[in-house]
């Protein structure tokens, strides 16, 4: 099968990009700048995409077999929170997703079979601070940035339905990871004896391993019977403070004093709510489909990721 990647140079993407190659998938990476695209696997190629409109890739829907990853979209978690950072953020993942469901109507009309599925990207940010609340696919959004920007997002891609595409959102949490991502920046205070909770402390934290994230995607993938919202969270969610010792204890190193909250915000400004957001997400409908977790807790996966790290 043929299956478009947009963002599969990120840390899921190209870890999803060599699950599919080695199972021969053909694989299109779309990139704005494809010529600076390396170390591709065997058969996977990039190809140019501007992520705001659907030219340039549609013609590979026009030959049918084809599948559609949507990962694409700006980091949250780099940089100050400016206006025009918010702009960015919400404007890279509502344009590119409508742009995708533009090249799914675009090629419908020129006669081309509907696409087999499109598995887009969405995030946790959806249900908002919600304190205690234990919150599974049928809670309701949040009122904050980050959950108006998760439903924008989700709404762009509705009009592919129409055109008989399964589609799959994929809600996911902090992505554990020893190449990069949350978990490096989360050690390294810790590995300089200074690394505690973060401002309460009883923030609960939606975390999952790499491994799973990818897992759940391909899951979700090959599973013809599945279709709109899924948690892609570990289903043992823990609060900061636990996070905190945990990671602390992995790395033999103390947890010590917290940081508070005033000083979070004095640093990172709006972002600071990311750190301070309280999600207890639970993977249920993605359990219920029958998805076997490799690391449901978060000290095995620690262990794992941890033994792997330079």
């Amino acid at each position: 099968m043929r299956i478009v990647i947009t963002g599969g140079t990120g840390l899921i993407g190209r870890a999803l990009m060599a699950s599919l190659a080695g199972e021969r998938h053909e694989v299109v990476v779309l990139s704005r700048h494809p010529e600076r695209v390396r170390d591709l696997p065997t058969g996977a190629r990039a190809v140019g995409w501007d992520a705001k409109t659907p030219g340039g890739w549609g013609d590979l829907l026009l030959e049918g077999g084809t599948g559609i990853v949507h990962l694409a979209g700006e980091s949250v978690a780099e940089g100050r929170w400016t206006e025009a950072k918010k702009r960015a953020i919400r404007d890279s993942r509502v344009q590119s997703t409508r742009a995708v469901a533009e090249a799914v109507e675009a090629a419908s009309e020129r006669g081309a079979e509907p696409p087999r599925f499109l598995l887009q990207a969405s995030a946790v940010g959806y249900y908002g601070d919600r304190g205690d609340d234990v919150l599974t696919e049928g809670s309701d959004p949040g009122e904050d940035f980050l959950a108006e920007v998760a439903r924008e997002w989700e709404a762009a891609s509705e009009p592919v339905e129409r055109r008989g595409v399964r589609r799959v959102l994929l809600r996911t949490g902090v992505v554990l990871d020893d190449r990069g991502g949350a978990l490096p920046r989360m050690a390294m205070p810790f590995k300089l004896f200074v690394g505690g909770p973060l401002g309460s402390g009883r923030q609960w934290v939606p975390w999952i391993h790499r491994d799973d994230e990818v897992g759940a995607i391909r899951f979700l993938l090959d599973r013809r019977d599945t279709s709109g919202a899924y948690n892609l969270t570990a289903p043992h969610p823990v609060t900061n403070r636990e996070l905190s010792k945990t990671l602390a204890r992995a790395l033999g190193r103390p947890c010590l004093l917290p940081v508070p909250r005033v000083a979070l915000q004095v640093l990172f400004g709006d972002m600071a709510e990311i750190l301070l957001a309280s999600q207890r997400v639970m993977p249920q409908r993605l359990e219920e489909a029958g998805y076997a977790f490799r690391y449901p807790g978060l000290a095995g996966a620690l262990e794992n990721l941890l033994s792997r790290a330079p």
